[in-house]
């Protein structure tokens, strides 16, 4: 029988990164718009964050392990449905002409939180993750540009654009 002992390794993991992993969960499930995908990628990035703990310098290990999660979905989503990740954003698919400043009123009035995981999950990957992160989880956006890789410009143009497709796709359900 194999079995874990408690060392302090192992303990500042758990300690800095398993904690997140409700957030883990949250990004994984909307990348992966799939329960059992999204498990697997969560399982797949805390092994990597344990394997690769030794590299972690401290700061925020939220974004660190997020970070991760965010990797190994993106991942997971080119090896099995690379046709998603091949889609360029397309100002007249995924754009709309709603004001951005309503776009927060849509998710107030959708009180049906299905409705809600069906309209984010039409967004292309991108969008999912910056809609998710923000608003799900509250990240700052300077967190959000740090797991995603890219300048805080782009992750509020992401946001700015997400939301108004979110509400337009919302505005649509109703």
């Amino acid at each position: 029988m194999f079995r874990l002992t408690a060392s302090p390794r192992l303990t500042e993991f758990e300690s800095k990164v398993l904690l997140h992993l409700d957030a883990a969960y949250n990004l994984a499930r909307f990348l992966m718009r799939n329960d059992q995908d999204a498990e697997d990628v969560v399982q797949q990035a805390a092994l990597r964050a344990f394997r690769f703990f030794d590299n972690f310098r401290g700061g925020n290990s939220r974004a660190w392990f997020l970070q991760i999660v965010r990797n190994t979905s993106f991942t997971a989503l080119k090896e099995r449905r690379p046709e998603e990740m091949n889609t360029a954003f397309d100002e007249e698919i995924h754009g709309s002409q709603v004001q951005v400043s309503h776009a927060g009123a849509s998710l107030d009035l959708a009180h049906d939180r299905q409705t809600v995981r069906n309209a984010i999950e039409q967004l292309p990957p991108e969008f999912r993750e910056t809609i998710t992160l923000r608003e799900i989880e509250g990240l700052p956006y300077k967190e959000i540009a740090d797991i995603a890789g890219v300048p805080i410009g782009t992750i509020m143009s992401r946001l700015a654009r997400g939301r108004r497709q979110l509400q337009s796709i919302l505005s649509k359900t109703r």
